[in-house]
């Protein structure tokens, strides 16, 4: 008997096919997840286990792959020979000690002599003789023993813990997300990831009217996404001249919505040069001046990728619960500023009108601009 982790996918099985791609996905970034720790992966029919780790790191394990896309659930459970003195021996572990229980057995291994249904009795009868404190209770029990009957052997566990289900990391292709610092840019990471998207990290900094403080604070969010995305690496660009050759050439009200138009350009740039299929950002329709419907139109004429807004119908609140879910969202709301604050007007344009916009932006020399921008890009590896 080995003491096992128990992995079931979630989408993937609907793949016909293509199947073998998205589970060589699967595999590989479980194995990205549980880097550094001693241990075995292999595939049986349809489950993945994690075996031959150190005594003491199953829940350690267990929390790294809770956070892979495409794990619809998993169990600490035991590994045994498909005899039934084994299985019980195994269901003796996983058993409540008193109380209530069942037992549900599943027999994915049709050539097994007894059915479901006289695994589930036959173990159950044996628990209820061990353990007088036990009661059997079909409906409502305290506890459960799972059986699942499979080739090589048999598994018994206690539990099924929820997955974050989605698709395996890196089998919709790659996308670079512009990241703010704020709340809402780690939730679009999040949920481009689940769908399968590789996502890359472009964050544009102010300094020195924004500090270091306001660059290390993302930092912090990369590195608490990197489980979710698979990726280590965040790429910054400074845009502090951007933001002045607009604010002493340009309409006020338009700074914000000018700014955007250097970013995008710029993110497009950084995609082109690497691949990436699409540019990401946090944006929700209404949310601030510049996320209205001529906002997001003005920003998404200036750049010919495709821009995916993940958070587009979500209010704030939705946003807010589910960064708290994802571990975000005490270091998104660190007091630090990012650049859209900086020249920020006291009434920025919520309905620019395009005809104006470009009247003003060709005041810039929009290209030496953009090229002074991309020598500041800095990549940082963690």
């Amino acid at each position: 008997m080995e003491t096992v982790v128990i992995i079931r996918y979630a989408e993937i099985h609907l793949k016909g096919k293509n199947r073998g791609y998205f589970e060589h996905a699967f595999a590989n970034n479980l194995e990205r997840s549980l880097r550094g720790l001693r241990h075995e992966l292999h595939r049986t029919s349809g489950r993945w286990l994690v075996a031959n780790f150190e005594e003491g790191k199953a829940e350690e394990i267990a929390e790294r792959i809770r956070s892979v896309f495409g794990v619809h659930s998993y169990s600490i459970g035991y590994l045994t020979g498909a005899s039934m003195d084994e299985i019980f021996e195994a269901a003796l572990l996983v058993a409540p000690k008193s109380g209530t229980f069942k037992v549900e057995t599943h027999r994915g291994n049709k050539k097994y002599p007894l059915n479901s249904m006289e695994i589930s009795a036959e173990i159950g009868g044996r628990l209820l003789a061990a353990r007088h404190d036990l009661k059997v209770d079909v409906h409502s029990p305290s506890g459960t023993v799972y059986i699942d009957i499979r080739e090589n052997g048999a598994l018994v566990f206690g539990s099924y813990m929820r997955g974050v289900g989605g698709m395996p990391v890196g089998t919709a292709g790659e996308g670079l997300l512009l990241i703010s610092g704020g709340i809402d840019s780690p939730v679009a990471a999040y949920m481009m990831a689940k769908r399968g998207l590789s996502v890359r990290l472009l964050h544009f900094h102010s300094y020195p009217y924004t500090n270091e403080g306001a660059k290390e604070k993302v930092v912090t969010l990369a590195k608490l996404l990197s489980k979710y995305t698979q990726t280590a690496e965040l790429t910054t660009v400074k845009v502090t001249h951007i933001q002045e050759e607009i604010h002493a050439k340009c309409a006020e009200e338009l700074n914000v919505t000018l700014l955007r138009r250097f970013m995008f350009r710029i993110a497009e740039r950084f995609a082109r040069e690497n691949g990436y299929a699409c540019l990401i950002t946090g944006e929700s329709l209404g949310q601030v001046a510049s996320q209205t419907m001529e906002g997001l139109t003005s920003s998404n004429l200036v750049v010919t990728l495709p821009v995916l807004r993940p958070l587009i119908g979500f209010d704030k609140d939705e946003i807010i619960d589910r960064a708290k879910q994802i571990g975000t969202y005490e270091t998104s709301i660190l007091p630090y500023e990012d650049c859209c604050t900086v020249f920020l007007p006291e009434h920025p344009a919520t309905r620019p009108k395009l005809s104006f916009t470009e009247e003003e932006e060709r005041k810039l020399d929009v290209a030496a601009l953009i090229e002074e921008a991309m020598a500041t890009a800095e990549k940082i590896t963690f």
